[in-house]
C-alpha cells in the first residue's frame, strides 16, 4: 500500500510539472497577457470553451497557436466571413466518380484545437454548427452523426470595436462557452520585450520556437482528473450557488441586482464556476478549494451570461459592476 501511495505520488508530479513546463513556454511567447494564458490553461484542465474579447493584435491567435505547440495535438484556424457555410466549419459528402458514391470530407472541427477567429462576424447557420460541435462534441451531416476528438477545446475571439457587418452571437450560444475574457493593452515594459521577441523571431525565422518537450493528451486527462478530485468543502460549493442564485433572484440580495439584471444565470454557470475554480486552485499547487479562488474566476463566468435590463445599460451598467456587487453583497465563507 505505502508502494502504491508512493507511485501515485510520483505520478502526480510528473503531470503537475509538466503543466508547469507548459505554462512556461506559454508565458515566454505570449508576453503581457498572463490573465489570456491562465484563462486558456483553465479551460483546458476544466474542459472548457473560451471566449475571448480584446482589439486586434493582442496575441490571441499566437496564444492558441502556442498552446497547439506545447501539446501533442492537431490545430485549426478558422476565420469567420458573412458569406461562410456550415459546411466550411464541419465538412460535407463528397462525390468521388470514380467509385460511384459519396464519401464525407471532414471540415476543420475535427482538429483538438479550434481558433475561431471573429466568430461574430458568421452568419445564424454556421453559428448553429459550431454550437453543436461544442455542446455535444460531434457534428451532424445530413442524417449522419460523427464524433470530434476527445480533446477538443474552441477559442473564439471577437472584436469589441468594429460592430458593421457582425452577428451578434445568441445567448444560447454564449452559454456553452465555459469562460469570457477581456485582454487589453499591455504595459509599457511588456511592449518594449514584445518589440525584441519578435525581432528575434524574425532573424530566425521562426514564429514560434517549440518546447523543450510537448505534453501529452494522456497527461491533460490525467490533469483533468486531478482537477476534479480536488477538495472543495461543502460551504464553498454553497457559494457558488448562491452567487447562481444571486442572478436569478436579485431582490433578495441587493435592490441594485434588481434594477440591473434582466436575467439570470443558467446551472451552466454554477458547473463552470466549480470546474474554474478547480483548475485555478490546481494550477495553484493546491488540493482545496478557496472562496478566493471563486470569486477570481467568477467574473469571468458571469460576464456573457448575464442580460441586463435596458434602462441599466442606458446608464452603462455593465456585467462587470453586476458581478463586483454579487460578490459584494453575497457572503464569503
Amino acid at each position: 500500500m505505502n508502494n502504491l501511495k508512493v507511485n501515485l505520488a510520483s505520478v502526480s508530479d510528473t503531470i503537475r510539472s509538466a503543466i508547469s513546463e507548459l505554462r512556461a513556454y506559454l508565458n515566454r511567447q505570449i508576453l503581457g497577457q498572463a490573465r489570456l494564458v491562465e484563462s486558456l490553461l483553465i479551460a483546458l484542465l476544466a474542459d472548457g470553451h473560451l471566449l475571448v474579447e480584446g482589439p486586434p493584435g493582442l496575441a490571441k491567435t499566437r496564444a492558441v497557436k502556442a498552446l497547439a505547440q506545447g501539446l501533442e495535438c492537431d490545430f485549426q484556424r478558422v476565420q469567420f466571413t458573412p458569406d461562410m457555410l456550415p459546411a466550411d466549419l464541419t465538412g460535407s459528402d463528397i462525390y468521388r466518380p470514380e467509385e460511384g458514391n459519396f464519401r464525407f470530407q471532414r471540415g476543420p472541427l475535427f482538429h483538438n484545437l479550434i481558433l475561431a477567429d471573429e466568430v461574430n462576424r458568421a452568419p445564424a447557420k454556421v453559428q448553429s454548427a459550431l454550437l453543436e460541435a461544442m455542446a455535444e462534441r460531434q457534428i451532424s451531416v445530413g442524417l449522419a452523426t460523427y464524433a470530434l476528438p476527445r480533446l477538443f477545446l474552441v477559442m473564439a475571439t471577437q472584436n469589441p470595436i468594429e460592430h458593421e457587418g457582425t452577428y451578434p452571437l445568441p445567448e444560447a450560444q454564449l452559454d456553452r462557452f465555459m469562460l469570457h475574457a477581456v485582454v487589453d493593452y499591455p504595459d509599457r515594459a511588456s511592449t518594449r520585450l514584445i518589440m525584441d521577441l519578435a525581432r528575434s523571431e524574425a532573424l530566425e525565422g521562426c514564429e514560434l520556437p517549440p518546447p523543450t518537450c510537448s505534453v501529452t493528451q494522456d497527461i491533460v486527462f490525467a490533469a483533468r482528473r486531478e482537477v476534479l478530485e480536488l477538495t472543495l468543502v461543502s460551504s464553498v460549493a454553497d457559494y457558488i450557488a448562491a452567487l447562481v442564485d444571486a442572478t436569478r433572484r436579485p431582490a433578495a440580495y441587493s435592490s441594485k441586482l434588481a434594477e440591473w439584471l434582466r436575467w439570470g444565470a443558467s446551472p451552466r454557470a454554477a458547473i463552470a464556476i466549480d470546474r474554474g475554480a478547480r483548475a485555478l486552485a490546481w494550477l495553484g499547487g493546491r488540493d482545496y478549494v478557496s472562496p478566493e479562488d471563486v470569486q477570481t474566476i467568477a467574473p469571468d463566468v458571469f460576464r456573457h451570461r448575464l442580460l441586463l435590463d435596458y434602462t441599466a445599460q442606458a446608464r452603462g451598467v455593465t456585467a462587470q459592476d453586476c458581478v463586483s456587487e454579487l460578490l459584494r453583497k453575497v457572503p464569503a465563507p
